[in-house]
């Protein structure tokens, strides 16, 4: 009924077109590929031309659409993730003291180490077909996107202004309204940044996850990181720069297609009172609004959207008497659920005691505990260098969408480009000019990882409001002050999403950063990155989950005592309210 209300000009831009016709044989020459492209998960593993992999240049394309469709499959296996986990750990106090613990975990542990138990549950699954392997690579992937776009959703729930809670409360909005109405727009515009970051995460583990070993058995999946893998067993440095330039073409691509669009739409979820001046409207953007196919499919989608997220689902505000008249037995409910939890904590310690007794000893736990603490000083350095670096750089761009769109490409590039093949230029250049290894191999764990910092900013700078920034200007708030009164108060929330990540992800770098090789020269650094990487070549299977739990005991322990109070911190000081 409300299209009978539309303008007539409105409604000639709307009839079929030139563009419709090329837009819905775009749509079904994608459509074509990707059935081409996934055909192959049905065959068995024993199909020749199920693993074999030819460097000729011809066969990227069809590569590189199988990495970018294993890649989207993990990404919204993330975001279920993230919709899921991240909320209920939000929203429930219970909850929050089991799962964000676990999220810390998840995060520190190697996302090589999932790999010991994924494949051979996936292939489990589904014997003698490829589909298994596929799966255990997806969650490979899976691995290396979701706890950031976790954190990022968990930190906006936590730091809604107060005054747009208020307001959801006057209007009466269910939890179910209030969650698709004021909580996920208002994550909106971090979590897309965390999207591209975990995109960019992903493409560092393509190599590892599309050539799976199993036992004496080495599976590999047709894609750009088996072809890179390929590439450098032959030594074919040709081969590897048409994968870089495939690599390249395909985040360009999803760029254009998908992230800037997001980013743009995302804009107006910002917390403001002024439009911006600046138009951000990306060319796809423009030629939906000339194709009817295109705009009859997002207003089908936004009208069904908005039907569901208006639905009177779940509990409306409580009173505050209702609250009064129920804290005496909440109380009781959090002694008896910690009670509960202690003894589960001890019972599995205890478990943990008796299935290591008499393989580690004291000495070799304190020894670990030791090198904990040196890797722990090359993070902590790493984290301070690259929000020195990054911080003032993303601020930059986040305040200025033009500059932020012209560099949106090359920041993901970076991010996706394997930090592992920096390390040759490392070892070369440590053994040509005798530098401490101590030292200089310490910048390889934050390669990968200082550019959630430098997204996350981004995110938060982006979505500064226009309204407050005019009120800077008008009060000349300038220099430091402006920095430390107004713009780093704004984005320290995002901030801490992204330092908590890096720093995550630095400590899962520190296994290939503290043991660097190139040709037939290997370089080692004292730390608990380098004993895990020592004692999995060893085959040692204590000494791995000896250094797996004190890395994991650490991350822990650092994030309870740095990032979370932060958070609170943030929460309650640094809203916009």
């Amino acid at each position: 009924m409300a299209r009978d209300n539309i303008p007539a000009s409105v409604a000639a831009r709307a009839k079929p077109n030139l563009f419709d016709v090329i837009t819905i044989l775009c749509v079904i020459a994608l459509g074509v590929a990707i059935a081409s492209a996934t055909r192959h998960v049905l065959q068995p593993l024993n199909m020749p031309s199920a693993q074999a992999i030819n460097l000729d240049p011809s066969y990227l394309p069809g590569y590189a659409m199988r990495t970018t469709l294993r890649m989207f499959a993990a990404l919204f296996a993330s975001l279920v993730f993230t919709f899921t986990y991240a909320v209920v750990a939000a929203k429930s106090r219970r909850a929050e003291m089991v799962l964000v613990p676990i999220l810390d975990i998840l995060q520190s542990v190697p996302i090589l180490g999932f790999l010991t138990f994924t494949v051979v549950f996936f292939m489990g699954l589904f014997p003698g077909q490829i589909l298994g392997v596929e799966l255990a690579a997806i969650f490979t992937i899976f691995t290396s996107q979701a706890w950031n776009m976790a954190f990022s959703m968990y930190q906006s729930l936590k730091t809604i202004p107060e005054d747009m809670n208020e307001a959801a409360k006057c209007f009466g909005l269910t939890s179910w309204q209030r969650f698709w109405k004021l909580e996920v727009p208002a994550a909106m515009p971090g979590l897309i940044w965390n999207m591209m970051m975990s995109m960019s995460g992903g493409w560092f583990m393509i190599v590892y996850s599309e050539t799976i070993s199993v036992g004496n058995t080495e599976i590999t999946l047709p894609g750009i990181g088996s072809y890179v893998g390929t590439a450098i067993v032959h030594k074919d440095l040709a081969a590897i720069f048409y994968a870089i330039g495939a690599m390249l073409f395909v985040i360009l691509a999803y760029d254009q297609l998908l992230f800037r669009p997001l980013v743009a739409w995302s804009a107006k979820f910002r917390f403001e009172t002024t439009n911006s001046d600046t138009d951000t409207t990306p060319w796809l953007l423009r030629l939906m609004h000339r194709t009817s196919f295109i705009r009859w499919i997002s207003d089908y989608i936004e009208g069904f959207a908005h039907k569901i997220a208006i639905l009177p689902i779940g509990k409306r505000p409580f009173r505050q008497s209702y609250l009064s008249k129920n804290k005496i037995s909440s109380k009781a409910i959090d002694m008896i659920y910690i009670v509960v939890l202690c003894l589960l904590g001890i019972a599995a310690a205890y478990y943990i005691y008796q299935a290591v007794y008499g393989h580690i000893s004291f000495d070799e736990v304190l020894y670990v505990v030791g090198l904990g603490f040196i890797t722990l000083l090359r993070v902590i350095v790493m984290i301070i260098i690259a929000t020195i670096i990054w911080v003032p750089a993303g601020i930059w761009l986040g305040l200025r969408p033009e500059w932020a769109k012209r560099t949106q490409v090359v920041a993901q590039f970076m991010a996706a480009f394997p930090a592992n093949l920096f390390f040759p230029f490392f070892v070369v250049g440590i053994v040509h000019y005798g530098l401490n290894k101590e030292i200089w191999l310490t910048p390889l764990m934050i390669l990968g990882t200082q550019w959630y910092i430098l997204f996350n900013v981004v995110g938060g700078a982006s979505t500064f409001p226009g309204d407050l920034r005019e009120a800077s200007k008008s009060f000349h708030i300038k220099g430091w002050l402006w920095w430390s009164k107004v713009m780093l108060p704004a984005i320290f929330p995002y901030y801490i999403t992204g330092a908590l990540t890096a720093c995550g992800g630095a400590w899962n770098a520190s296994i290939a950063a503290e043991v660097a090789s190139w040709g037939d020269k290997t370089l080692k650094a004292t730390g608990l990155g380098a004993y895990i990487a020592e004692a999995t070549d060893a085959g040692n299977v204590f000494q791995v989950g000896l250094g797996m739990v004190v890395m994991s005991a650490f991350v822990i322990l650092f994030n309870r005592l740095v990032w979370h109070p932060l958070y609170d911190f943030a929460r309650r000081r640094l809203s916009f309210s």
